[in-house]
């Protein structure tokens, strides 16, 4: 009998399992974004619902850095855990990815976002609605809109804040580049996505003032679009002089200068194993997956 219940629960197991590789790295990376944004923009729930009680700018910083660094950790071994577009767009550019699954990559990260805000939302719906008075504001001393989306401070011009967000998305791109590149110096396997919440922290904590560091356009633009949905109104996408599009475009154009960097500069300049050995044809290596991971 027993024999017969273990065959059971394997032909159940085998049901359930999928057998596209691109549907799993679909469902990976729309719930990676999904778990970025809820413990993520989480952190920042917490700091600002309770007015500083329960958090603050190191526990924000901290914390979603963190969110990151777990996302990879469910996801990485399946799709590589991007989530974030703008690093799917670099490899699929630099030839780390196939271009074919870039929609699928970006339509999930998009929508984990936009699931992840949900699911914050409805975890502090009640906090949101006696935090001033049922009002959802977007800006001002009361707002709360900045829980999900960034917005840029009161002295950041537009051509500042799209400056601001290619450098920074520039900087987050060189660094994995050279994190998971195997003829630098290496980080020990399964050490990774730590290494890489280090990076989030460091970066968040130097160039983070003008704008909240966005770095991804799945983790603004969604959950931008669900507060305008929820009640906060499409003000959200006119407040800080029509700001909405910074976060989205820069890091778009930041991880490609990013990568194009790190490639320039340090990795076509390693000396080569076997200088007769030409290597395999570019169609028949492995996609780097592991070159894949970051918020």
């Amino acid at each position: 009998m027993q024999p017969e219940k273990g065959r059971r629960r394997k032909s159940f197991k085998q049901r359930l399992a999928l057998k596209s590789s691109l549907v799993k790295e679909t469902l990976s990376e729309l719930l990676g974004t999904c778990i970025m944004i809820v413990l993520g923009c989480g952190t920042v729930a917490q700091a600002i619902l309770s007015r500083g009680n329960f958090g603050g700018y190191v526990t924000v910083n901290v914390g979603f850095a963190m969110a990151v660094t777990m996302a990879i950790y469910v996801t990485g071994g399946v799709s590589g855990g991007h989530i974030n577009p703008a690093v799917s767009f670099a490899l699929c550019l630099f030839g780390r990815m196939k271009w074919f699954k870039l929609p699928f990559y970006v339509g999930a990260q998009f929508l984990g976002a936009f699931i992840g805000s949900a699911i914050l939302y409805g975890i502090y719906y009640d906090a949101l609605m006696s935090f001033a008075g049922g009002k959802l504001i977007i800006e001002g001393e009361n707002a709360t809109a900045l829980i999900f989306a960034t917005y840029p401070a009161p002295y950041l011009s537009l051509t500042n804040a799209f400056a601001d967000q290619v450098v920074a998305t520039m900087f987050l791109l060189m660094l994995v580049f050279a994190i998971f590149d195997s003829k630098n110096v290496g980080i020990p396997k399964g050490l990774e996505p730590i290494v890489i919440g280090l990076l989030i922290i460091v970066i968040s904590s130097s160039l983070g003032l003008n704008s909240g560091c966005a770095m991804n356009p799945a983790r603004d633009l969604s959950p931008r679009l669900f507060t305008a949905l929820a009640g906060w109104g499409f003000e959200v996408f006119t407040a800080g002089n029509n700001f909405w599009w910074v976060p989205v475009v820069g890091p778009m154009v930041g991880a490609v200068i990013g990568g194009l960097i790190y490639i320039l500069i340090i990795e076509i300049h390693h000396p080569d194993l076997d200088p007769d050995f030409e290597g395999e044809p570019l169609e028949d290596k492995p996609e780097k997956h592991e070159l894949s991971v970051i918020m």
